[in-house]
């Protein structure tokens, strides 16, 4: 028989289960009560019980949990203590009539009687005794239960919980977070998301980066391949979906993260989305479950196009998660599971548990920091005092450096080679040449690196598997980001940070020669290769799932680099190297202020680099938006007006009293004419760059004739926006209410029964 570990619970957690079973298998609607000064009761419920068929128990009924942390405990009457007396006083009150004793100890039919007639001494007219053989067995053999408590699968060998295919489907989901499913949280949050699974067969998860999206789809996965043997697949797009949908295959279950972008809002796949969903209402009409993911700043992007009013259900079953929100009693019930199941000794249980609340109630605690609490590595010089507590959990960038600073060479060379393979180290490990003199430099060796990764295995590095391949990754993404400041500190070691670093990091932490950048990170020209050759392979960002994306943003960010954080020598080889650069940036396009090109010629004509026949084209392009009426950033502009020789600034002010100022009605309309209602600009964005015009205007030319022009001109655009902008402000996206709620309710009265009591047992 499976020997779940209930005794690992904790007294809270347990009695949650204990709860949660006696709702859902019992049938009642269970009253929870307070943790303390309960008066004898963890809960209770009124009315009639049929609990065999045989019988009908009417009356009030009172549930008591007994939990016990020690392995295969069998309960005896001396264990009760006073719960007899407590049971007599409730007895005598009319509060009970059936007492319902739940427990993970074991009892023996002789102890079962004793402890019967003692309740019924005490005048309790029905007693029913749960113990561990049959809270195992309602584990076993109720699936909706194990979806609700989805820690359980944690609990006990899930290969004799699930089915052959199901568990082989099931390991695959959960490998890389196995060794931390047994410190699940039962969250509100998870809580919603499997009911609406469970109603629906569809739940959309929103939330931050690292909010635990991810997280709650894995688990709502694996319960889908439980309760409904579903076959799960992790897809990345509408189209894919599409794909793989089989319309004689009804138990599929398709999990889709970041549905709407990585971390940008990608159009594309909303009007894919939109395209699809006559399909997806009937996939969910034949009994396929979707589980979508997105980052809430993009889903807030997305709602705009998406048709919401054609798919109600990405409004009815959607799932705010924020890791900021957790109520009291799920931080301390997060920070009791890691501690009490992670690796610290009993010793140092002992020294925190009094400390434990105050971590559990600052106001930068999140998972993570429950997480590194429970591991030794992380507290090796931690101090147990409220001070040093708070700075653990307020600053815990600073903590982690200097753990990573104190580790040995082997460990650091470990760690650089997930860095270099940009947290995708394929194991077993073959070193190319980048990577053979990294390790030599950090004084390790590859047998060194193999030692050190199995030893930091589930403290600062896990290992992911895949169908045919094993990668070892950081733990979790502040590791690695921390990791790489300790390179970018270390001068010997910056060819390994700009190695591992991705490029699009790179450009944002590092500068080419010193140029003046607080807190950059100086490269000097013996880098400048290094660098070069990051930006020439930089042709697509990998946040993106649309190539075309991908392409213009990397263009983009590399414009913006050369413009701000490079120095006259990198952009000498760097032109070298991109003859091309010169042509594409003496011809930037409209909206100048935004126009990273424009940057970059400025740049480069401030160090002398731009050629004259570069700079006369770069005039004549942004003349002749001026004078047209689209642009008029090339006198508004300090810097690019410099760019002008005298003759060039005479005519185009010339160009505009002649050619511009004529047509200004002509030009307003074309703007009005051009705006969108459905765009994200207003219409008082949209028409600004006329505005622009009509300002400089006024003041380039002492001109009562053109004053009376732009007053003309100004009173028909407040007319205009006037008249267009009617719309709604976006709606704010809110959580939405569940119907299932945490079996106990939040306590903060003086006296309450501490979670962390039994910590250190």
């Amino acid at each position: 028989m499976i020997d779940f570990k209930l005794h690992s619970l904790g007294w809270h957690s347990f009695q949650q289960l204990c709860l949660t079973i006696c709702r859902e298998i019992l049938g009642q609607t269970v009253e929870s009560y307070l943790d303390t000064n309960d008066g004898g009761r963890d809960g209770g419920f009124a009315g009639t019980w049929n609990p065999n068929g045989l019988e009908d128990l009417t009356g009030k009924f009172v549930i008591q949990c007994k939990f016990t942390s020690k392995q295969s405990f069998n309960l005896s009457v001396s264990d009760l203590g006073d719960e007899f007396e407590k049971a007599k006083r409730l007895v005598a009150e009319d509060r009970c009539d059936t007492y319902l004793l739940i427990t993970n100890a074991g009892i023996s039919g002789k102890k079962a009687e004793a402890i019967e007639a003692a309740y019924q001494a005490v005048g309790v007219k029905h007693i029913r005794l749960f113990g561990f053989p049959w809270l195992r067995d309602q584990i076993l053999e109720n699936k909706r239960l194990r979806m609700l408590v989805p820690r359980v699968y944690g609990l006990g060998d899930l290969s004799q919980i699930l089915d052959e295919r199901a568990y082989s489907q099931a390991r695959a989901l959960l490998d890389s977070m196995s060794e931390d499913l047994s410190k699940i949280v039962l969250t509100t949050t998870y809580e919603q998301a499997a009911h609406a699974l469970n109603e629906h067969g569809f739940v959309l998860l929103i939330g931050e980066p690292a909010a635990g999206k991810t997280t709650i789809a894995s688990l709502l996965a694996v319960s889908a391949i439980d309760q409904w043997q579903a076959s799960p697949m992790k897809l990345d797009d509408p189209g894919t979906v599409i794909e793989h949908w089989n319309p004689d295959e009804p138990s599929q279950l398709f999990w889709v993260d970041d549905a709407f972008g990585v971390t940008q809002y990608e159009s594309h796949l909303v009007l894919g989305w939109n395209r699809v969903i006559p399909k997806i209402k009937a996939m969910l009409k034949q009994g396929i479950k979707i589980v979508m993911t997105s980052r809430d700043y993009i889903y807030n992007r997305a709602r705009k196009e998406l048709k919401e009013s054609a798919f109600p259900l990405l409004r009815e079953s959607q799932v705010v998660i924020d890791v900021h929100a957790l109520s009291p009693s799920e931080k301390r019930q997060i920070l009791y599971n890691h501690l009490k199941l992670g690796t610290q000794p009993t010793s140092f249980r002992s020294k925190i548990k009094t400390h434990l609340q105050g971590v559990a109630d600052h106001n930068r605690f999140v998972p993570e920091v429950a997480r590194r609490l429970a591991d030794p590595v992380f507290t090796r010089d931690l101090k147990i005092a409220k001070y040093s507590l708070n700075k653990f959990v307020g600053s815990q960038e600073t903590f982690l450096q200097d753990l990573l600073e104190g580790l040995d060479g082997d460990n650091k060379a470990a760690l650089a080679l997930i860095h270099m393979r940009k947290d995708s180290l394929e194991s077993p490990i073959h070193l190319g040449d980048a990577e053979k003199q990294a390790v030599e430099r950090l004084e390790s060796s590859l047998g060194g690196c193999t030692s050190a990764l199995e030893s930091l295995k589930g403290s600062l590095v896990r290992i992911d598997a895949t169908s045919d391949s094993r990668f070892w990754k950081f733990k979790h993404p502040t590791i690695g980001d921390a990791y790489a400041v300790l390179l970018s500190k270390n001068s010997e070691l910056l060819e390994i940070f700009i190695e591992g670093s991705t490029t699009e990091k790179l450009l944002y932490q590092v500068t080419c020669g010193d140029v003046g950048y607080e807190n950059a990170v100086v490269l000097g020209t013996g880098l400048f290769p290094s660098v070069l050759a990051k930006l020439a392979e930089y042709s697509t960002d990998s946040n993106y799932k649309d190539t075309g994306h991908s392409k213009r943003k990397a263009k983009r960010d590399i414009l913006n680099f050369l413009a701000r954080r490079c120095s006259k020598t990198f952009l000498e080889s760097y032109i070298q190297n991109n003859p091309n650069l010169i042509g594409e940036v003496s011809r930037p396009g409209l909206m100048l202020y935004a126009m990273s090109e424009l940057n970059v010629a400025l740049k480069l004509r401030e160090y002398g680099l731009l050629p004259e026949e570069a700079r006369v084209t770069l005039i004549k392009t942004v003349s002749n938006y001026a004078v047209e009426g689209q642009d008029i950033y090339a006198l508004s502009n300090e810097a690019l007006r410099a760019v002008f020789n005298e003759e060039e600034l005479e005519a185009l002010l010339t160009g505009l009293h002649d050619d511009l100022v004529p047509r200004l009605d002509d030009v307003r309309m074309d703007y009005e004419w051009g705006y969108d209602k459905d765009s994200e600009d207003s219409a008082e964005d949209h028409i600004q760059p006329f505005q622009d015009v009509l300002d400089v205007l006024v003041d380039e030319f002492n001109d009562k004739l053109i004053e009376q022009q732009v007053v003309y001109q100004r009173k028909h655009i407040q007319d205009w926006i006037d008249e267009q902008e009617e719309q709604e402000e976006p709606e704010e996206l809110t959580p939405r209410a569940g119907s299932l709620s945490n079996a106990g309710g939040e306590v903060n009265q003086e006296g309450e029964r501490s979670i962390f009591e039994d910590v250190d047992e």
